[in-house]
């Protein structure tokens, strides 16, 4: 994750007062520190990822940047076997650096997850220039303009893409 993605993240939850945002991809941590430093002192990230080895890399991180054990909450597994145990309308922010053809999935989750007015953003969707690309691309880089094309055309969605790092498309739901 860049610097100015992860600048992005945090002032996009500090603008909501977030305290509680769910990440879809913990890696080692980088996105759920810059998510942590932006939410409330009472804030508690959900981080979700498929390997755990990385999460306790991650618990270090979380750790060495000062933040208290009870600040993040991580949970091993596949996004799509997890995100249907999450509660309902309660998270402030959903971000997305996961398995990109899981993309459009992730968005329906995120769309039950989120209270009116939160946000849901995902990370890469410029895809190293490939998602405007004319020539035959991955099936990764097809689902990432499928993943625009339907934030684009929700009528639940309010979104914009912030030319950060890799692209970082964010979209308010609606109340």
């Amino acid at each position: 994750m860049s610097p100015g993605t992860g600048a992005a993240l945090r002032l996009l939850a500090a603008t909501l007062d977030a305290k509680s945002v769910a990440e879809i991809g913990t890696g080692t941590g980088v996105s759920g520190t810059y998510l942590l430093q932006g939410m409330r002192s009472d804030g508690v990230l959900t981080t979700v990822d498929t390997e755990p080895d990385r999460q306790q890399v991650a618990r270090h991180a979380f750790r060495a940047a000062g933040f208290a054990g009870n600040r993040a909450r991580f949970i091993p597994g596949g996004a799509l076997d997890v995100l249907p145990r999450l509660a309902d309308g309660g998270y402030d922010l959903v971000f997305c650096d996961g398995d990109r053809l899981e993309s459009l999935e992730y968005l329906a989750e995120s769309l039950r997850l989120l209270r009116p007015g939160g946000l849901v953003c995902f990370e890469g969707v410029f895809a190293n220039g490939r998602t405007v690309d004319s020539s035959a691309q991955p099936a990764e880089v097809l689902r990432v303009r499928e993943l625009l094309r339907a934030v684009r055309e929700s009528q639940e969605l309010q979104s914009t893409l912030l030319p950060v790092g890799d692209g970082l498309l964010c979209a308010v739901r609606r109340g």
